[in-house]
C-alpha cells in the first residue's frame, strides 16, 4: 500500500514540477524578450544552465526551442553571427531529434530556418545557406504553404547570383514566378535580381535591351537598382554614383534596411568615389560604414582586431583603406586586417566547398601584397621583404589541401585521441553525404536531397563544435607560417633548388630559394607572356602538335625556358617546382634550356637531361612531407576493357613489366572492380592504376575508371589511404579545373586529400605504347634506385636514349606526360655496388686482423 502512495506521489507532484519547469521556460524567455540587455541575458543564461540538464517531457523540450529560438535572435542583433548559428543550428537539432512537429504546430521556416539561412549568407557560408533554404522549400512544398515557397525562391535566387550561378539564378526566378500568392513587391524583386543576372551575363547591355512589355505591371524596369549596375557595367562611374546616391537617401528615408545593408551601401559609394579618384569622399564613406558595423568606433585610424567579428563587410572596406594609404606598411596593415576577418569567416566553414568560394578574393589581395613588397624591395633591397612576400604566396597556396594533411598529421602524433578521432570520422561522413547529394540533384529526387541537406547541416554543426574544443586542446594547430631557415635546411639535405611561381591577375612572381640565397623575381604578365604559355600547352594536344613543326616547338621550349627565368635553377640538380595557374600544366622537363636547331630530340638541350624535377602544391608541403620509404608491394588495376571501343592495348605489356621488377598483385580485367581496388588498395606500397581517366567537365568532376564504375574525385575526398606511392598510368590524371588559391582540381589532388604525399601522374592523354615502355623503365630504375624521384627521371632518360624508338616517337608529348609529386628521395646504392662495398671492409678488417696478428707474433719472437 506504501507503494502505492510513494507512486502517486511522484505522478502528482513530478507533472507538477514538469510544469514548473516548461512554466519557468516560458516566463525566462518572456522576460528577457521584454527587455533585452547585456545584464538581462546574463541573468537569461544563468537560467538557462539551472533549467537544461533537467528537460524530459516534449512540452519542455517545445519550451526550449522557443528560449533557443530567442537567444540565436539576440545574438544576431548584437553582431555574434557565429554564435547565433550555433544556437539556431542547436535549435533545429532539437526540433528534428525531438521528432517536436509531431506533437507541436510550430513554423520552424519562419522562427529557425529563415534567419539561419540569411546568418550563413552573412558570413559566406554559402553551402550550408543553400542547403538549408533547400530545406524550407521543401517543407513548404510538403505543407503547400506559398508564403515560404516564394520567400525560398526568392533567397535561393539572390544567393545564386551572389555566388556567381547566374543560370541557376534563373531557373528558380522562372519557377518562382508561378507560384501562386505573389505580390507585386515580391514579384519586382524576383525580376529584378533576374535583370541582375542578365547585366552580369551580359546579356543586358543599356535600358534598351530590357523588354518594355512586362507580364508583371507593377514591374518597373527602368529602377534605380538596374540603373547602377548598367552604369557599372559601362564604367560610367558618375552615374553609377548618382544612381547609388539615390538609392541610400530612400534606404535612409524608408528606412527599409537594416544597419549591414546600409554598410555595404557606403562601402560600393567608397568605391565608386575611389574609382573616380575622390580619396577622400571614400574615406569618409568608408568610415560611415565602419561606423555602422561598429556603433563604437572612434573613428581612429583602424579598428583593433578584438573588436571584428566575422562580416564580409569588413573585407570590402580593408582592402579599399589599404588602396587609399600613400605608405606600404599602412597598405599592410588594412590587409592584414581584410586577412583577419577572413580567418574569421573561414573558420566557420566545414565543407571544402564552401571555403573555395573565399579564396578567390584572398589570392588577389595576397598579389596586391606581394606586389607592394616587391616595389619595396627594389627601393631598399630589404631581403626581409622576400621573406614576407613569400609569406603571402604560401598563405593560399593549396591552404585546404595542408589544412587537412595537418589535420591528419595531429591525429598520426594523437592516434587514441577521442576528439581527432570523431573529427576525421565527422569530415569522411561530409564527403560522403556531398558526393551522394550531387548523384541526388542529377536524379532529381526531392526527398532524397532534403534529407541529406538535413544532415550535411547537422555534421557542419558537429564538425564546428568540435573544432572548437580541437583548438582548445591543441592551440598551435594553426599556425601555418612557414620557416625559411628550416626549408633551407631540407633543401640542402636535398641537394635542391626550390623555384615558387605566383601567377597573378597582372604578374607573375617567381621565388627562388636554394641553402644559401632566396632571389624575388617579377615577370611582367601580358598578353605574349600569357600566349607564350598557352600555345606551349596546346603542342601536347595531340601526337602530331610538335612533330608537325618542329623548329617552332624548339623556338618556344627555349623562350618559354627564359620567359619563366627557370635559368636560376641551373646549378642544381634537384629541382623543386611549385608551380601555379596554367603553370601547373607546363611539363618542364620538356623545356630546352638553350635554343637549338637540331630536329633530332634525343640531341636536344631538355632540362630532363640536366635535372630531376619533383613537383609540389606548395613549399609548406614539400618541408612537411615524411621521407619516402622503399616498398616494392604493388597493387596492379588494369581493368583493359577487352572487347570494348575503349581497349588498352598495350595495357598487358605494362602489367608484364611491372611482374618483372616488383613484388605485385594484378586485379585484371572484371577483376578490376572499384570496391575490390580499394579495398585491397590498403595491403600494399604501391597502387598502380592503368585505366581511362578524364579531367571532367563543368559538372562533371574529374574521375578514373574501374571496370564496373567509375571514382569520381568527390569520392577521393572521403578516403584514407596510406600508400607510399599511387601511380596513375591514365589520361589527364594531372588536369582538372583551375581554382585559385589551391590549384588544379584533378585526380591526383583527390589522391593526396586522402593521404597520398607521393604520386606519379599524367598532364594529357599519352599513347599507350608510349606509356608502357615508361613504366616498365620506371620500375625498372626504381628497383635499382629504390626511389620514385630518382626512377621517373631515369625513365625519361632512357626513353629518349632508347635506339629502338623512332625520333618521331621521341617528341616530348609521348615521355614528358608524367609528373613527380613528392619526397626527393636519393638514389639507394646497388645491389653490386653494396656487395662491393662489403668486400672492400671485410677484406680491410681481414688485413687488418693478419697485420695485427703478425705484429703480435713477431713480438713474441724478438
Amino acid at each position: 500500500m506504501k507503494y502505492t502512495y510513494v507512486i502517486l506521489f511522484f505522478l502528482v507532484f513530478g507533472s507538477a514540477l514538469s510544469q514548473d519547469l516548461e512554466e519557468n521556460i516560458y516566463v525566462t524567455t518572456e522576460t528577457f524578450n521584454a527587455n533585452r540587455t547585456s545584464n538581462t541575458y546574463a541573468t537569461f543564461l544563468i537560467n538557462e544552465a539551472n533549467f537544461k540538464s533537467n528537460l524530459k517531457t516534449k512540452e519542455e523540450f517545445f519550451a526550449y526551442l522557443f528560449f533557443l529560438v530567442s537567444k540565436a535572435s539576440y545574438l544576431d542583433n548584437i553582431n555574434q553571427q557565429t554564435n547565433a548559428i550555433s544556437v539556431y543550428e542547436k535549435a533545429l537539432n532539437l526540433y528534428n531529434t525531438e521528432k517536436i512537429n509531431t506533437f507541436f504546430r510550430y513554423d520552424i521556416t519562419e522562427y529557425c530556418l529563415k534567419p539561419l539561412g540569411v546568418l550563413y549568407n552573412k558570413i559566406g557560408d554559402y553551402t550550408n545557406a543553400e542547403n538549408t533554404i533547400k530545406q524550407y522549400i521543401f517543407l513548404a512544398e510538403k505543407q503547400k504553404n506559398n508564403t515560404h515557397r516564394i520567400s525560398g525562391a526568392i533567397n535561393l535566387a539572390q544567393l545564386y547570383h551572389t555566388v556567381g550561378k547566374f543560370d541557376s539564378s534563373q531557373t528558380i526566378i522562372k519557377k518562382g514566378l508561378d507560384i501562386k500568392g505573389l505580390t507585386n513587391v515580391q514579384k519586382q524583386k524576383l525580376i529584378q535580381i533576374n535583370v541582375n543576372n542578365q547585366i552580369a551575363l551580359k546579356q543586358i547591355i543599356s535600358n534598351k535591351d530590357i523588354p518594355t512589355k512586362n507580364t508583371i505591371d507593377s514591374y518597373h524596369t527602368n529602377t534605380l537598382e538596374t540603373e547602377y549596375n548598367l552604369a557599372v557595367n559601362a564604367q560610367d562611374f558618375e552615374t553609377a554614383l548618382k544612381s547609388l546616391r539615390k538609392i541610400t537617401t530612400k534606404a535612409y528615408t524608408e528606412n527599409t534596411i537594416d544597419a549591414r545593408g546600409l554598410a555595404k551601401l557606403h562601402v560600393k559609394k567608397a568605391q565608386l568615389q575611389y574609382k573616380l579618384n575622390n580619396s577622400k569622399a571614400s574615406l569618409i564613406e568608408l568610415k560611415g560604414a565602419l561606423k555602422l558595423l561598429l556603433p563604437n568606433f572612434k573613428n581612429q585610424e583602424l579598428p583593433k582586431k578584438e573588436d571584428l567579428y566575422p562580416e564580409n563587410t569588413f573585407i570590402a572596406i580593408f582592402d579599399l583603406l589599404a588602396d587609399l594609404q600613400l605608405n606600404d606598411n599602412n597598405a599592410l596593415a588594412c590587409y592584414d586586417l581584410s586577412f583577419y576577418v577572413s580567418n574569421l569567416l573561414t573558420e566557420q566553414l566545414t565543407s571544402q566547398e564552401a571555403k573555395l568560394l573565399h579564396l578567390t578574393t584572398n589570392r588577389q589581395r595576397s598579389e596586391s601584397c606581394i606586389n607592394l613588397l616587391f616595389e619595396a624591395y627594389q627601393t631598399t633591397q630589404d631581403s626581409s621583404k622576400i621573406i614576407q612576400a613569400f609569406t603571402y604566396a604560401e598563405k593560399n597556396k593549396g591552404s585546404i589541401l595542408k589544412e587537412t594533411i595537418n589535420k591528419k598529421s595531429l591525429l598520426l602524433l594523437h592516434p587514441n585521441d577521442s576528439l581527432l578521432l570523431n573529427e576525421q570520422s565527422l569530415l569522411h561522413k561530409q564527403e560522403r553525404l556531398t558526393n551522394s547529394l550531387i548523384k541526388a540533384q542529377y536524379q532529381k529526387n526531392a526527398n532524397h536531397i532534403n534529407t541529406l541537406s538535413q544532415d550535411l547541416t547537422t555534421v557542419s554543426s558537429a564538425l564546428k563544435q568540435i573544432k572548437i574544443k580541437i583548438n582548445k586542446a591543441y592551440p598551435n594547430i594553426n599556425i601555418t607560417d612557414i620557416s625559411i631557415l628550416k626549408l633551407q635546411e631540407k633543401l640542402k639535405k636535398d641537394n635542391a633548388i626550390l623555384v615558387e611561381y605566383f601567377y597573378g591577375d597582372t604578374a607573375v612572381f617567381q621565388f627562388t630559394i636554394s641553402e644559401k640565397a632566396v632571389h624575388f623575381i617579377k615577370i611582367k604578365k601580358n598578353t605574349a607572356f600569357d600566349n607564350a604559355i598557352s600555345n606551349y600547352i596546346d603542342y601536347f594536344n595531340t601526337s602530331s602538335g610538335i612533330n608537325n613543326n618542329i623548329q617552332a616547338f624548339t623556338k618556344d621550349a627555349s623562350r618559354l625556358y627564359q620567359l619563366l627565368q627557370f635559368n636560376h635553377t641551373s646549378a642544381y640538380k634537384n629541382i623543386v617546382v611549385i608551380p601555379d595557374g596554367f603553370i601547373n600544366f607546363i611539363p618542364f622537363e620538356s623545356l630546352l634550356s638553350t635554343s637549338t636547331s637540331t630536329k633530332k630530340y634525343s640531341n636536344m638541350p631538355f632540362v630532363a637531361k640536366n635535372h630531376i624535377l619533383a613537383y609540389n602544391t606548395s613549399a609548406s608541403l614539400y618541408l612537411s612531407a615524411s621521407p619516402f620509404k622503399y616498398d616494392a608491394s604493388v597493387l596492379g588495376v588494369f581493368p583493359v576493357f577487352d572487347n570494348s571501343n575503349s581497349k588498352l592495348i598495350h595495357s598487358l605489356n605494362e602489367a608484364e613489366s611491372i611482374a618483372k621488377e616488383v613484388d605485385a598483385k594484378f586485379l585484371m580485367y572484371d577483376n578490376a572492380k572499384k570496391s575490390e581496388a580499394l579495398f585491397q588498395a590498403k595491403k600494399y606500397g604501391i597502387l598502380h592504376l592503368s585505366t581511362h581517366a578524364s579531367s571532367g567537365t563543368f559538372s562533371v568532376p574529374a574521375n578514373i575508371d574501374f571496370i564496373d564504375k567509375k571514382l569520381f574525385l568527390n569520392e577521393l575526398y572521403s578516403l584514407n589511404l596510406n600508400n607510399k606511392l599511387v601511380v596513375l598510368s591514365a589520361c589527364e590524371t594531372g588536369i582538372g579545373k583551375i581554382q585559385k588559391g589551391e590549384g588544379s582540381m584533378n585526380l591526383a589532388r583527390g589522391f593526396q586529400y586522402a593521404g597520398v604525399e607521393n604520386l606519379l601522374f599524367s598532364l594529357w592523354k599519352i599513347n599507350d605504347l608510349s606509356t608502357s615502355q615508361l613504366m616498365s623503365s620506371f620500375y625498372k630504375n626504381y628497383s635499382k634506385t629504390h626511389s620514385a624521384f630518382v626512377a621517373n627521371h631515369l625513365s625519361k632518360l632512357d626513353y629518349l636514349n632508347n635506339p629502338e624508338i623512332s625520333n618521331i616517337k621521341k617528341s616530348p608529348y609521348y615521355w614528358s606526360a608524367f609528373s613527380y609529386y613528392g619526397d626527393l628521395t636519393p638514389e639507394s646504392p646497388s645491389d653490386y655496388l653494396k656487395y662491393f662495398l662489403f668486400t672492400i671492409i671485410g677484406l680491410s678488417i681481414a688485413l687488418l686482423l693478419w697485420f695485427i696478428i703478425r705484429r703480435h707474433n713477431h713480438g713474441k719472437h724478438a
